[in-house]
């Protein structure tokens, strides 16, 4: 996958990018610096992409 490809992202996950994105722009931050802050704080909000159940670490007990 290409850097900046977002194809890996759910539909949620990308309506909250823009969302955000809209947020940085009304407060006077340029589009393409709106757009690299809004998908950092979504990956920072849920690690990266989609996620898989299988495979995933499990709490200790």
């Amino acid at each position: 996958m290409p850097q900046g490809d977002k194809s890996a992202y759910t539909d949620k996950q990308k309506r909250q990018a823009e969302h955000i994105e809209e947020s940085y722009e009304k407060r006077g931050v340029s589009e393409e610096e709106a757009e690299k802050r809004a998908w950092a704080t979504v990956n920072k909000q849920d690690g990266g992409g989609k996620k898989s159940g299988s495979g995933r670490k499990k709490a200790d007990k």
